[in-house]
């Protein structure tokens, strides 16, 4: 048995930054590449601060060490997210209330490991045991998200040390899952230089981009035109660098902005007219949109994206919408879902807690009109970050975000370089496993 001998943690950084999103759309002013005003969310000291991640270490019998890394949402605290993730806060609920509980069981067993992680809740007044103020999560009275998904990610990797494989073939084995033989589309975020990144995409031939964070009416446009000057822009430069064969697809996040400048009902003509609008901008490459809106809750989100995405059907109009506000947890995608009111949801990792959650939200996809979009956050790590290319290939998601951080080429290089990487040790196990059966 591989045992568990020691778990430690240590504060790390992030790839990115928090940021206080309802500031944000306050009106909070630029300042550089910072801001200016006060933070509205509770837990932020200020608009903007550096992230932070806490790296989980299991160290196993024979010394091997397995990791995982911490980590939260660029925005949290927004949307019906768990609070500001502060790693020196959290390392005692590691190491104190997850150590005794790890220390001396069987690495391999990660379904099992993984299972006590997502039911266990610290201590009153420990960090996390307050839930998420004013959401409807179902995270309330457990660990910290970003707790479970590092350790988690720790808990994989261990199993996978133990029994010499891949991350994605322990996933696969846990989820009953027949993995992906080819990499998953990576989805590349360009920040705010989303001019500039995306010409880098089109040149690297990445099969979906460019995110574009349009958080704010004056990216948008007062009556949406930059935007759709953007996607004009956009198709004409795919056109001149990109390859003969390369066919990419457009995914822009509008951060809810769309619902600040139109307002509901979401089914009405001038809306479902802008959309199309939007569309012919694109052609002839297939758009969609993440987050059009963000109506404040749970509830109130699913109706105004089923009113949309019913309005564009109706009219024929070829974009599809992406869940991404209020839809955090594993109980909120299957909610999306069953609702119909998402062609794509986002699968947040870091919001889901541990990396199986999101795999699991990846599978209840499956059989429906609406596709997985395995996502997660420019705040991430590379460790977090190659942690859910595993998670991509085992599941075969529709596609996988390229993190950490808002400078493209790093985080696409990380996640399709582990894609690439593990299709090919699962290939060469695969030959030597026919070879010793001849």
């Amino acid at each position: 048995m591989a045992e568990i001998r020691a778990v430690r943690a240590i504060p790390t950084v992030s790839g990115f930054f928090f940021d206080d999103q309802r500031a944000i759309k306050a009106g909070a002013e630029r300042d550089g590449f910072d801001y200016r005003g006060e933070p509205v969310t509770p837990g932020f000291d200020a608009v903007r601060e550096a992230g932070e991640a806490l790296t989980v270490e299991l160290e196993l019998a024979d010394g091997t060490v397995a990791t995982g890394d911490c980590a939260a949402v660029q925005y949290s605290g927004a949307g019906g997210r768990d609070p500001l993730f502060r790693a020196a806060e959290y390392r005692p609920v590691v190491e104190d209330v997850i150590g005794p509980e790890l220390v001396g069981r069987d690495a391999d067993a990660f379904a099992e490991n993984a299972a006590v992680i997502e039911r266990l809740s610290p201590a009153p007044g420990r960090p996390g045991s307050s839930g998420v103020p004013g959401g409807d999560s179902e995270s309330s009275g457990t660990l910290h998200t970003a707790v479970r998904y590092g350790v988690s990610q720790a808990l994989c990797d261990a199993a996978a040390k133990a029994r010499g494989t891949t991350r994605t073939d322990v996933l696969a084995d846990a989820l009953g899952t027949e993995p992906a033989t080819e990499p998953v589309p990576v989805f590349g975020q360009s920040g705010d230089d989303r001019r500039t990144n995306a010409e880098k995409m089109l040149v690297k031939g990445v099969p979906v981009l460019p995110h574009g964070l349009f958080n704010s009416v004056e990216k948008v446009g007062a009556d949406g035109e930059g935007l759709r000057e953007y996607l004009a822009w956009l198709a004409d430069r795919t056109a001149e660098l990109g390859a003969a064969s390369y066919e990419p697809r457009f995914h822009v996040d509008v951060y809810g902005v769309l619902g600040d400048v139109f307002g509901p009902p979401y089914d009405r003509n001038e809306v479902v007219d802008y959309f199309d609008s939007l569309r012919a901008a694109a052609a002839p490459y297939p758009l969609q949109i993440e987050g059009p809106m963000d109506e404040g809750h749970r509830g109130e989100q699913i109706r105004a994206m089923a009113e949309l995405r019913d309005g564009l059907a109706d009219a024929g109009v070829a974009v599809d919408i992406v869940a991404d506000e209020w839809c955090n947890t594993f109980e909120d995608v299957r909610a999306f879902v069953d609702a119909g009111a998402a062609d794509l949801v986002q699968v947040k990792t870091p919001d889901l807690g541990g990396i199986q959650r999101s795999a699991e939200a990846v599978r209840y996809c499956e059989g429906t009109d609406t596709r997985a979009y395995l996502g997660g956050t420019c705040n991430e790590t590379d460790v977090s970050a190659r942690a859910c290319a595993h998670v991509a290939l085992a599941t075969d998601a529709a596609q996988v975000l390229a993190k950490p951080g808002m400078g493209f080429d790093e985080g696409y290089m990380i996640v399709e370089n582990e894609m690439r990487r593990t299709l090919a040790r699962r290939d060469a196990n695969g030959q030597r496993a026919a070879a010793a059966d001849d």
